[in-house]
């Protein structure tokens, strides 16, 4: 991998060997993504999933029950490939759920622990936003936007990142699946209730899924999983938009809030003086043309700059991407305190150069 006008920083010792080892993780709610790859090579060597996610405590994410899954998993992955057990890895880039907020302990424990137990010497950390930015987007100026329960956008010119919504289901998440399938039930309510702006299709597919409409409040709000419930609906909603009125409202609306999200992050100009890309990933947007056609509609009014693609990669592909540019000294995603931090020896180690607007 080539550097496009970069430099190597003063004090570098050069990028790894061609054939050296690199590691991708990506932490998240379904669990722990595991990716070898090496610095030369494009695709991955294998991967492997450990299902149970990273437990997060008073401390934040738990940095010994994440090494608890991933060495593990790091050695089976070398020995797959007949690498010798004290082979060591060039670069590992890890991008974890909450990392921005909850980050504290894996900033402070990982770099340690990782070049204790496998040598490495070169260690990004990354919010799972920018893993999702690197599959999707790659080194280039531009935005992307993560939809599923939730929704974050994130965009950066390459000098500072910046970010909108991601902020939960009672701030933000704005058009995601848990608010999409709140509107929803929220117009079936209305319905039942006899008030303006309900929903009779609605109201029959909330029934369908849950039961007697009185009852829903005791079955959803002692749940500790509400924005997931929420978000079960929003399917129910898609599939109610072509013959009612009220779900094609609520899907219009969401594209609106997700092209707002788009349009807050997104850089005037790409790469030289292009039309920036917004990338859309998650599993949203699997939805189809009840959303995406009144969202590429926003996307053309609100973002006029940019072109709308569908994400490349997702983000075990971004967090191996992110190690790979480390460890060949290539890496052009700008470096944030909590974001995007790089830790260890080698090409990519520089201190942060930039600031978000959250």
């Amino acid at each position: 991998m080539t550097g496009t006008g970069t430099q190597t920083p003063p004090g570098a010792t050069g990028a790894a060997a061609p054939g050296s080892f690199v590691l991708g993780v990506d932490s998240g709610g379904s669990g722990l993504r595991v990716a070898l790859g090496t610095v030369d090579a494009p695709r991955a060597l294998g991967t492997t999933v450990c299902g149970e996610p990273v437990r997060t405590g008073p401390e934040g994410i738990d940095a010994d029950h994440l090494l608890e899954q991933l060495l593990p998993a790091a050695r089976h992955l070398l020995e797959q490939q007949g690498a010798r057990p004290g082979s060591g890895i060039a670069a590992v880039a890890i991008g974890a759920a909450g990392m921005a907020t909850l980050g504290g302990q894996l900033r402070a424990e990982l770099p340690g622990a990782l070049e204790r137990a496998l040598g490495v010497r070169l260690l990004a950390l990354a919010a799972d936003a920018v893993t999702a930015y690197a599959g999707a987007v790659g080194q280039r100026p531009g935005a992307v936007v993560a939809a599923g329960t939730g929704l974050i956008a994130l965009g950066t010119d390459l000098t500072d990142w910046h970010r909108a919504d991601g902020w939960g289901h009672l701030l933000g998440d704005s058009g995601g699946g848990a608010w999409i399938g709140r509107a929803g039930l929220d117009a079936a309510m209305r319905a039942y209730d006899g008030r303006r702006g309900g929903s009779a299709a609605l109201l029959a597919r909330l029934e369908a899924a849950f039961g007697a409409a009185p009852e829903l409040p005791g079955l959803l709000y002692p749940r500790t999983d509400r924005p997931a419930v929420l978000a079960s609906f929003a399917p129910e909603v898609a599939a109610c938009a072509a013959h009612d009125p009220v779900a094609a409202g609520i899907l219009r609306e969401a594209a609106g809030h997700i092209a707002a999200a788009a349009a807050a992050v997104c850089p005037e100009k790409g790469t030289a003086g292009e039309p920036c890309e917004v990338a859309l990933t998650g599993g949203l947007f699997r939805m189809g043309d009840p959303l995406l056609v009144p969202l590429r509609e926003e996307l053309s009014r609100q973002v006029p700059q940019a072109r709308a693609v569908p994400g490349s990669g997702d983000p075990l592909t971004g967090a191996l991407s992110i190690a790979r540019a480390s460890a060949d000294g290539d890496l052009r995603l700008p470096r944030h305190p909590t974001l995007l931090c790089v830790r260890g020896d080698g090409p990519a180690h520089r201190p942060p150069s930039g600031t978000d607007r959250t």
